[in-house]
């Protein structure tokens, strides 16, 4: 019995697939979406309905409240502990979701180095001031490679990434483990469709939250402080949603904003996920992915 991570970019159909796996193996599905661990925040990230679930239980989701702030560390001990239990019970563990550095800190040796609150404080105190640019291309120039994996406009990750830098003297990256044999001996499974034809489903995918009340679920969570959580307030669609409450903007320059945003991210992720050479590729658009996939898992 093995673990098995489905992971890819956002709207490729990771999550039905998981579902369907878990059926098959009699296995529980662990979320892996940094954005799902929120409470309220269904609507914008796509979070798998009770109908959607199937009867399938699912660990690590509704488990934060907006205001605070998501910790890979904590991450990787709950999901650890998930799958250990899940393991202990003869279960199937099923771990799903687009958050790369989530995925890797369950699998892979990664290392957490100790915070400074005063440092953290300078650092963002300076990005507050000046923006997250300057703090990034500090980090581009003394660290390319820790650069290359967080986005320009992830000014939590720059943070931290500078903040260990300073604590360390060694570059982020180097806390960075090397991915070798995955932990539990997990079957990595990637899903991804044809470039076009994802960029479509983004769109859809979009429209069909608006539709769905996103704004109405941000205002929601606006009363429950969103705005004041450092994380939650910037997933997809709430950013982009908040800002436009917040400015008296137009919801519909809003909506464009967020798919713009998530095709970007889409790629992020395209390009995060390829690097790893033991994650055995599919076609989400193949209606036969999910028997191909059991296949491997098999052997």
């Amino acid at each position: 019995m093995k673990p098995i991570a489905v992971v890819g970019p956002t709207a490729t159909g990771k999550s039905e697939l998981a579902v369907t796996l878990a059926r098959a193996l009699g296995g529980e599905v662990i979320n892996a979406d940094a954005m799902q661990l929120y409470r309220g925040m269904d609507i914008g990230t796509a979070k798998v309905t009770e109908a959607e679930r199937r009867g399938v239980p699912h660990h690590l989701l509704d488990v934060l409240d907006v205001t605070e702030t998501a910790s890979v560390a904590a991450y990787q001990r709950d999901a650890r502990a998930v799958i250990e239990g899940l393991l202990a019970r003869g279960r199937t563990p099923v771990l799903t979701g687009g958050s790369g550095l989530y995925v890797q800190a369950v699998l892979d040796d990664l290392q957490f180095p100790g915070t400074r609150p005063e440092i953290r404080a300078r650092l963002e105190q300076e990005a507050e001031r000046a923006g997250a640019a300057p703090l990034y291309a500090r980090l581009a120039e003394c660290d390319p490679d820790a650069a290359a994996k967080i986005l320009p406009t992830n000014t939590r990750r720059i943070v931290r990434a500078l903040e260990v830098i300073e604590i360390t003297g060694r570059p982020f990256s180097a806390s960075m483990p090397t991915p070798g044999p995955a932990r539990y001996g997990a079957v990595l499974i990637g899903i991804d469709r044809d470039v076009a034809e994802l960029d479509e489903r983004v769109e859809s995918r979009v429209d069909r939250m608006f539709s769905a009340g996103l704004v109405e679920e941000v205002r929601l969570l606006a009363g429950k402080g969103l705005r004041e959580g450092k994380t939650a307030s910037r997933a997809l669609g709430y950013q982009q949603v908040l800002t436009a409450l917040d400015t008296g903007g137009d919801l519909g320059a809003a909506a464009a904003a967020t798919k713009q945003a998530t095709r970007r991210f889409v790629r992020r992720q395209r390009s995060w996920f390829r690097r790893d050479t033991r994650i055995h590729w599919f076609d989400g658009a193949d209606q036969d992915v999910a028997e191909r996939v059991l296949s491997v898992v098999a052997k």
